[in-house]
């Protein structure tokens, strides 16, 4: 029989999901290298942590609980990507980690994603969790089951080397739109701006798939042209064609501020010369915040 947790608890839970979503996303991007599949393995983490609750009694320390599950499902994904041979260091080496300043963890927490990527996984969570997120040392322990020595070291290792990494640089060079993927978005991006909805529907695939991420999903011409219909209520948009971490996507701004960063992104994926999928991140608007982007 499957347990019930108290309705006030279970309500606790998914507040504190709500809560922590952008935290558990800042995290995972970070250790996955990239925005886009960090989301992809949040709901992943998140559909364990919900299938998991009702059958984890009491949880001492829920947001360190979360962590855990999230810090797994990203060694999961990256063992998947076969990015890292290995996953920890057997090595507990008992040396002090320690403490930085304001100004240091802003200057941590600005390095670029590709950058962060270049640590080894171990090294890369630890300042994560420590400088970008600000977890003390023990919630670090727990989150990563290592020990104490073992996070010492790890993190004195990872902030080390980090900081070499960004005084060498990212040469890597800049990704450009091909002229097809300029064309489509370009056209899409007109008829939306126009209004031209109807414009908007010919060009989708009568199988379309829509995420409206951290909202719902969608399947069909017909359920995702209440999609568009919301969108024509609203006045809060103003699209521009883009690249978000190097895919075609469409940056949506605040029209009344023209000259701010981008709110969130779209991403469209085509079938022939049809959309058919639309991952729409206006209500995931923390996505963007560590995103490398071009207009």
């Amino acid at each position: 029989m499957t347990p019930v947790p108290d309705a006030s608890v279970a309500a606790g839970f998914d507040s504190l999901l709500v809560v922590l979503r952008p935290r558990l996303h800042r995290y995972c991007s970070r250790m996955v290298g990239s925005v886009i599949d960090g989301e992809d393995v949040l709901q992943d983490a998140l559909i364990k942590a919900v299938e998991a609750f009702p059958f984890a009694g009491e949880i001492q320390n829920p947001e360190g609980w979360l962590f855990r599950i999230a810090h797994n499902a990203a060694l999961d994904f990256l063992r998947r990507r076969h990015r890292q041979d290995a996953l920890r260091s057997a090595e507990e080496v008992d040396m002090m980690a320690d403490e930085l300043d304001d100004i240091a963890r802003r200057e941590i927490a600005a390095i670029g994603l590709r950058i962060f990527m270049r640590l080894p996984v171990a090294q890369r969570s630890s300042v994560i969790l420590m400088d970008v997120l600000g977890y003390s040392l023990a919630e670090v322990c727990e989150i990563m089951d290592y020990s104490l020595p073992a996070a010492k070291a790890t993190l004195h290792r990872g902030r080390a080397r980090l900081r070499e990494l960004a005084q060498e640089g990212d040469d890597a060079p800049r990704p450009k739109l091909t002229d097809a993927d300029r064309a489509r978005l370009s056209a899409y991006v007109t008829h939306f701006n126009a209004r031209d909805f109807d414009a908007i529907r010919a060009m989708i695939a009568d199988d379309i798939k829509l995420d409206l991420v951290s909202r719902t999903r969608l399947s069909g011409k017909a359920e995702v042209s209440r999609y568009f219909g919301n969108y024509a209520k609203a006045s809060d948009w103003h699209l521009v064609p883009g690249l978000v971490e190097g895919h075609p996507a469409i940056l949506v701004f605040d029209p009344a501020a023209p000259s701010a960063t981008p709110k969130y992104f779209i991403l469209l994926g085509w079938q022939a010369d049809r959309i058919a999928t639309i991952r729409d991140f206006r209500h995931a608007p923390y996505v963007i915040e560590d995103a490398e982007y071009l207009v």
